[in-house]
């Protein structure tokens, strides 16, 4: 999934303490929590801001105006979703059920923003106090004053109202589990003859798509293993922590309640020898300046960690000399990596990496697979959910050891390994050449012998592979947010695999392209959302899908 987000010309930076409560607090997907919500703020490329209007005809609210508003639901930003006169404001704060005043920010024709100053009524809206003492400022977690068992119920309805609105699917109630669940079993063959067909239900029409209870974690902190911390300069030289919601701005901050302690420890120590060594700090406004990021991994079953900084520039002053300061600092270090960013970007990454000391890779496990995870791995970051997820999709793909799977997207082979513990073959393709070789190597260490994998698209890999005798009887998808290429849902439908399982970090573009599975000749059977971002608005889901043969 990408981390490229809009681009700001300039950075205000602020230090600001921030104290760790006893669970965790939240950043800028660049920073040490979640990510980066940098889409408030519009800036042309000469660095001189867009002036919005104040007021606007037919708008019955003018930027500053406070109003009061009723809450009838929530975004996936999490802003609460207010309404005045019949016009929609969002309003950064707010929750369903609650009665708000609100300041108004910015306004569109059809919809505005508006920031809570005061809280009338809480209603029955689920409302907790944030333990995390920045949760008003940070931009990486918007959910943590939600309770969280309110928090999965609102995202299990997140993902019905986008099949329902986007994907124009009929959507069971809480009651129809089980009935589904019987159908998905006759298609597999393991029911009675008797079993209704997934086409269509006892009645005639086409059985409803079951969404299932969002999975949830039992201790829903201290989960990311990994950081991405923007540097910056601050009032007391160079800075890091996070971006504040809505912006490029800086705050410092050395806690983070969603992430794993050992990744704060390692930050602050990168910093401290950043500092002790004068290494210059990137200025967004200037272009100018060496260290931008420090994104920083930790394998919890190895204990290994892994430093990559990210420089606008290929040299770095005392670079030998940072290099044995972070080494004595940061216990279970395995790896310090640079990574040259010159371009003006958000994008973290540059397409070089090189190493400084150690691995080239370090090392992790899930659910006793083995992987080997190199600085830019796209490589999930709560692998406690991941098992789950994963498993979900295995489930899903209701293999029996026969099988001919291809996993498309398959970034460094993690659901293609979990795949082939089941399956006869398994043919992952990915773009990316580096995530190749680490899929590769990951096949090699765990000694699974009947997974290839192939660089290119899959649209266009995927019939090479047909006209060589390869038939897939399942396809699993993990695409990034904006979803699946045209041409590769295309490419399925061609092909006609008898089931599709979908992985989605994006519920729209989800319901979007299932509309079009739909459309081809799938039925969509079950939806299983698993909540691998708790306290943000993230999304995962698993989807299932059976092939119809008219």
């Amino acid at each position: 999934m990408s981390d490229g987000r809009n681009k700001a010309n300039g950075a205000t930076l602020r230090s600001k303490s921030g104290a760790s409560a006893k669970n965790r607090g939240s950043a800028g997907k660049h920073g040490l929590g979640g990510r980066d919500h940098s889409t408030a703020k519009r800036s042309d490329r000469t660095g001189g801001s867009r002036v919005a209007p104040s007021s606007l005809a037919g708008v019955p609210v003018q930027v500053g105006q406070r109003i009061e508003s009723g809450i009838v639901g929530l975004t996936h930003d999490g802003e609460g979703v207010g309404r005045v006169e019949g016009y929609t404001l969002f309003v950064r704060g707010a929750l369903p059920g609650e009665q708000v005043r609100a300041e108004v920010l910015s306004i569109g024709k059809s919809f505005g923003r508006a920031r809570m100053t005061e809280l009338l009524d809480r209603g029955t809206g689920g409302r907790v106090e944030p333990p995390c003492p920045i949760h008003d400022t940070c931009g990486g977690c918007q959910l943590q004053h939600l309770d969280y068992q309110e928090q999965l119920k609102w995202k299990r309805q997140h993902v019905v109202d986008n099949l329902r609105r986007i994907g124009k699917l009929e959507v069971a109630g809480e009651g129809g589990g089980q009935a589904w669940r019987r159908v998905e079993q006759s298609v597999d063959g393991r029911s009675g003859d008797d079993a209704a067909s997934p086409k269509q239900n006892s009645s005639g029409g086409h059985s409803a798509v079951i969404v299932h209870p969002t999975i949830g974690m039992d201790e829903p902190w201290r989960y990311r293993n990994k950081a991405q911390v923007p540097i910056g300069h601050g009032e007391g030289g160079l800075i890091g922590g996070f971006y504040e919601m809505g912006s490029h701005d800086i705050v410092e901050m050395d806690s983070c309640l969603i992430q794993q302690e050992e990744n704060e420890e390692t930050v602050r120590a990168v910093k401290e020898a950043a500092r002790m060594l004068d290494v210059p700090a990137y200025n967004r406004a200037t272009g100018r300046g060496l260290l931008r990021h420090v994104v920083v991994r930790h394998a919890r079953t190895t204990g290994q960690r892994m430093v990559v900084l990210v420089t606008n520039g290929y040299d770095i002053p005392h670079a030998q000399e940072l290099v044995e300061l972070i080494r004595e600092r940061v216990p279970g270090i395995a790896s310090i990596c640079q990574n040259i960013q010159t371009a003006e970007t958000s994008v973290v990454f540059g397409d070089e990496t090189r190493t400084l000391w150690g691995e080239d890779v370090i090392y992790d496990e899930i659910d006793g697979i083995q992987f080997a995870i190199s600085p830019r791995s796209f490589f999930q970051v709560n692998p406690e959910q991941t098992v789950r997820l994963y498993g979900k999709a295995v489930e899903y793909a209701t293999l029996t050891g026969g099988e001919t799977v291809i996993d498309a997207y398959c970034g460094i082979g993690t659901i293609s390994l979990f795949l082939a513990r089941h399956a006869d073959r398994v043919f992952g393709v990915e773009i990316v050449p580096e995530a190749i070789e680490d899929a590769r190597r990951n096949a090699a260490i765990n000694g699974m012998n009947n997974v290839e994998f192939e660089v290119g698209a899959s649209e266009v890999v995927m019939p090479r592979w047909q006209a060589a005798g390869i038939t897939p009887d399942v396809i699993v998808v993990d695409p990034p947010r904006k979803g699946c290429d045209p041409a590769l849902i295309t490419t399925m439908l061609e092909l006609k695999p008898t089931r599709i399982v979908y992985v989605s970090c994006n519920p729209s573009t989800l319901a979007r392209d299932l509309r079009l599975l739909e459309d081809g000749g799938y039925r969509t059977m079950e939806v299983q959302p698993v909540d691998m971002f708790p306290h943000t608005g993230h999304i995962e889901a698993v989807v299932s899908l059976y092939w119809i043969i008219n």
